[in-house]
């Protein structure tokens, strides 16, 4: 499988899906400049963008980690059978995921601990499986830390307006409560240390509760970062937002901040939903960041 070893720490990439999410850079992110994807375009094709319909390309994917003696993974994508009006490309889907996470050496019995980073609904999918008529948690014997503030934000009954509007819709019924209600979910608060390698801490902005995840092993370290960014031109233009960032000048903080603490720390940056090679590590660019080197996991092929 795709693994790599952070100090003690073990890294692998299991896939869910890959593939378009029919927008545009424009539509995507708005706040780029456009001579950004034409600058990077090289690159950046085919595994962020596609060539001939300027559509972006995103990877849906779960990182488990192996850490202390325990199998944790930082997401759970966005899950089958799950209904989602207001975002058809993730609506009824029906993945191997299951089977991709049992490739690698994961059974959902194994998992002791479920990071989601934020509660979207492409981060929390695959918290719980249809059994019969009910959701129910996948992972029966793990721990599901969640950020109380996105909980809470998220929670239909604090009836709050996010900027996503309806594209959660049916997210937290379905993948949030069930788990909550099953008393296998932790809400968690400003940070929270899960080992000595490992620390979650929170980074508003492109939700109330959006979080990152600090590995610190050996001389080693790494950050999963969410939605921090969705495309590495957020690297190259930090003060960029996607369109579904919920506090805009608390996730260009946030995002300024955390690839400042990465590249004075040669620390390895994990976004959610990159394909190609996943992560990478960046340095400084004037005011702005650059890609200092890509991680060695392959690029998604159709098996």
């Amino acid at each position: 499988m795709d693994t790599i070893t952070l100090g003690d720490v073990t890294m692998t990439r299991v896939w869910e899906y890959f593939g378009p999410v029919d927008m545009t850079p424009e539509a995507f992110f708005p706040e780029s400049p456009a001579k950004a994807w034409e600058t990077h375009r090289s690159w950046l094709v085919p595994d962020f963008l596609d060539d001939e319909t300027r559509i972006v390309n995103t990877a849906i994917q779960t990182w488990v980690l192996r850490s202390e003696g325990r199998t944790i993974l930082v997401d759970t994508g966005v899950g089958n059978h799950k209904d989602r009006p207001y975002a058809p490309v993730w609506s009824r889907l029906d993945t191997d995921f299951l089977g991709n996470l049992a490739r690698a050496g994961v059974r959902p019995e194994d998992v002791d601990i479920v990071i989601n980073t934020h509660l979207h609904i492409d981060h929390v999918g695959w918290n719980t499986y249809l059994d019969g008529r009910t959701w129910v948690p996948t992972f029966p014997n793990a721990t599901y830390l969640m950020p109380k503030a996105d909980f809470d934000y998220w929670n239909p009954a604090n009836e709050h307006k996010p900027l996503l509007g309806r594209g959660n819709q049916n997210v937290f019924e379905d993948s949030v409560a069930p788990v909550h209600q099953a008393g296998l979910a932790q809400l968690w608060e400003d940070s929270h240390r899960i080992d000595g390698n490992l620390r979650l801490d929170l980074a508003p902005g492109h939700t109330p509760g959006s979080s990152v995840l600090t590995l610190d092993s050996g001389s080693d370290r790494a950050v999963f970062v969410g939605d921090m960014m969705h495309t590495p031109v957020q690297i190259h233009e930090p003060d960029a937002n996607s369109c579904f960032c919920e506090d805009p000048a608390a996730a260009r903080a946030t995002r300024r901040r955390v690839l400042s603490w990465a590249a004075d720390n040669n620390a390895l940056v994990v976004p959610a939903h990159l394909g190609g090679s996943g992560a990478a590590e960046v340095q400084r660019d004037g005011d702005k960041f650059a890609i200092k080197s890509w991680a060695a996991f392959s690029p998604y092929t159709q098996s």
